[in-house]
């Protein structure tokens, strides 16, 4: 996407107004170590502005700055902490002054380097919280694919358009794997994950991926499938591929380079290339080969996988007790290997998983889960119950979900942003419970496409809340879709929600039904 925005502001098509643009990722400023200032970091990366930079500091307002991959830095900028206004040492406010990289993105942000400047700051959710105290005045999400647009990328990727209609009829029908179609890198690995199951005729259908720990076991099958005869021992080379896949993931390290590979004993092969993409990069007067896998989530499961290769688990309960978001993907992971038909394809050319670290992983769910279920006073802790409902649904083990949530009576998810994903394993957990007393989403905003999610389980609700989230007449067929076959609903909240009087037509029909139980409205 920075690319493209370069390339279109070069090429004359958006932002007249910049004179410069200068791009930098997070990754690369990960490799300064020393205090620099501005001046030299533009100069490393764009040697021919030699002596002009000062006629550049008179007119900061036709400068923009980039900034690109706050997830993948190293440093924690802390925009609520006061001392960077206060203590030298922490204020840059001349492009000559020596300090931190740190200091130097801070400090362009907040407009107290260089005034009148623009940057642009691109993140993964992961790190946004960071963001939150920053003077920003523009946020923008970046939606990815959105209807007839996912069904149009398998069309392309496959030839045979039966084989394209099949895989995506599947996605389709299956909420999760479609909820993820939005970013072009999921679809990449659902189509090819996907495909053989469609286009050999000895895989059976019932096996095909549900859960996403599923598909990625799936993407590393066909890996293993393809290349796995080229060396001797797969499991040795995933278990040393795994352990730096997780080193990367617990230091936010994305790029790796020959000494990684040498410091756990990898040689670079047609096998590894399956999951490390090689990459040249220029340094100074040279390039350089590095290494970084097709995806973050290719090398969150890579890193998960290992927990279950290794002979020595102890690892996991270390992993597990941090309260870090950076770990939320690699622990769904974790949690979907100790199901079996995660572990099957992966078994037939690894051998079998410790059956020690299943158990300890089932335990650990099933403790999490006891733990937040009734913590959610908090976002906090709304937001570690949630975490653990996507645990549930990646084991996908049924015993233990109803043993955990089947008698859980009230839930409350109120202020809390619900993905589609969210909604969809949300529906999950609560069409495993016996009945809910009450759901509170208010000012979730679940949209239309969350409340399809969750449409088929709210008959189970006898109170349910939903004022705040955008829902409009279109949302009004569900709604009362509910309203119809619910035997239990009682009290019901719309407020604050754009109905408008087609869509509470809709709803005063289901209303007259004699099946309807509703009290409050």
């Amino acid at each position: 996407m920075v690319q493209k925005i370069i390339y279109d502001w070069a090429t004359g098509k958006i932002y007249p107004h910049f004179q410069f643009v200068f791009s930098f990722k997070f990754r690369d400023l990960n490799t300064i170590n020393c205090r620099i200032n501005l001046r030299k970091l533009i100069l490393d990366q764009y040697p021919y502005f030699g002596n002009i930079l000062g006629e550049l500091w008179k007119n900061p307002e036709g400068l923009l700055f980039i900034f690109d991959g706050l997830d993948e830095f190293k440093d924690t900028i802390d925009f609520a902490n006061n001392q960077r206004n206060t203590e030298p040492q922490f204020m840059c406010i001349d492009p000559e002054f020596r300090c931190e990289v740190s200091d130097i993105v801070y400090s362009l942000i907040q407009h107290k380097l260089l005034p009148g400047c623009s940057v642009l700051v691109t993140s993964r959710p992961t790190a946004l919280h960071l963001l939150e105290k920053a003077e920003i005045s523009v946020w923008a999400e970046i939606l990815g694919f959105v209807g007839d647009e996912r069904k149009k990328y398998f069309n392309k990727f496959f030839e045979d358009q039966t084989v394209a209609a099949a895989v995506f009829k599947h996605v389709e029908e299956n909420e999760i794997l479609y909820t993820m179609c939005y970013n072009p890198s999921y679809c990449w690995i659902l189509a090819l994950s996907l495909g053989p199951f469609f286009t050999q005729r000895d895989r059976k259908q019932q096996q095909v991926p549900k859960t996403i720990t599923q598909l990625y076991s799936y993407y590393i099958y066909n890996i293993l499938k393809n290349h796995g005869r080229e060396i001797e021992n797969p499991r040795d080379v995933l278990l040393k591929l795994g352990e730096m896949a997780y080193t990367g993931v617990s230091k936010k390290k994305i790029v790796f380079r020959n000494e990684d590979l040498i410091e756990y004993n990898l040689q670079p092969s047609q096998f590894l290339s399956g999951f490390l993409m090689e990459l040249l990069e220029r340094d100074d007067s040279a390039q350089s080969v590095v290494y970084t896998f097709p995806h973050l989530t290719i090398q969150e499961f890579v890193a998960a996988l290992t927990q279950f290769l290794n002979p020595d688990p102890g690892e996991i309960g270390k992993v597990h007790s941090e309260e870090d978001g950076q770990f939320e993907i690699f622990l769904r992971f974790v949690a979907g290997l100790s199901s079996p038909q995660s572990a099957r394809p992966l078994e037939e050319f690894l051998g079998p998983f410790h059956l020690q670290t299943t158990c300890q992983v089932i335990d650990w769910v099933k403790e999490k889960v006891e733990e937040q279920i009734g913590n959610t006073e908090t976002e906090t802790g709304k937001r570690k119950l949630l975490n653990t409902f996507h645990y549930l649904f990646e084991s996908q083990n049924k015993t233990l979900a109803q043993n955990t949530v089947g008698s859980m009576e009230r839930l409350s998810f109120s202020g809390l942003r619900l993905t589609l994903i969210d909604c969809a394993v949300l529906s999950h957990v609560i069409g495993l419970c016996d009945t809910i007393k009450h759901l509170d989403l208010q000012q979730c905003y679940i949209h239309y496409e969350g409340l399809q999610r969750l449409g088929p389980v709210l008959h189970k609700c006898q109170g349910l809340s939903l004022s705040g989230n955008d829902l409009t007449d279109s949302c009004a067929k569900d709604l009362a879709s509910a309203l119809s076959t619910s035997r239990s609903l009682i009290d019901l909240n719309l407020g604050h929600n754009e109905l408008g009087d087609s869509g509470v037509k809709r709803l005063s029909v289901a209303l007259r039904n004699p099946d309807c139980k509703i009290q409050t409205l």
